[in-house]
């Protein structure tokens, strides 16, 4: 990790780690617990697989969805590592979205608890780090990793 360019976070999940990487990987899942509470998700595409989309809509008011990630799957390595970008859109074109452009990679770790879950999110500049800092990225990472561990906790999935 470079702290001039990158974001984390860690999180001990009371769930085997199976359930975490379920939770990420299922559609219906993921729309559980993606966006912060009370945004409500919906996911388009999720085709988790290197060079997969990953696109997902937003609702404040659950009738009205936005646009909100358009993104793609760099490395998927089954139950251990996710990584996607958004600095590629879902047709691996260069993208510019805002607010700003990342790579974020989630691993996933076998602890005697549960799962160690953790999270890199990389950018480009310093300043686009600054940006994401500044935007929340504490809270808002945090807050959707809080509802992923209490969906994955309480889940059958």
């Amino acid at each position: 990790m470079n702290a001039d360019l990158d974001l984390s976070l860690e999180r001990l999940i009371r769930a085997p780690r199976a359930a975490v990487w379920r939770a990420w990987t299922d559609p219906t899942s993921l729309e559980q617990w993606w966006l912060p509470a009370p945004t409500q998700c919906r996911v388009d595409r999720l085709e988790v697989r290197p060079g997969g989309a990953f696109i997902t809509r937003l609702s404040d008011d659950g009738t009205v969805f936005s646009p909100h990630l358009d993104a793609c799957f760099l490395v998927v390595d089954d139950l251990e590592r996710i990584v996607f970008t958004n600095a590629l859109d879902s047709a691996w074109r260069p993208a510019a979205p805002a607010p700003v452009s990342m790579t974020a990679e989630i691993t996933f770790r076998d602890h005697p608890d549960g799962t160690d879950y953790r999270v890199v999110v990389r950018h480009g500049d310093p300043a686009a780090r600054a940006r994401h800092e500044d935007l929340g990225f504490q809270a808002g990472w945090g807050a959707v990793t809080a509802q992923l561990a209490g969906f994955a906790e309480t889940s059958r999935v």
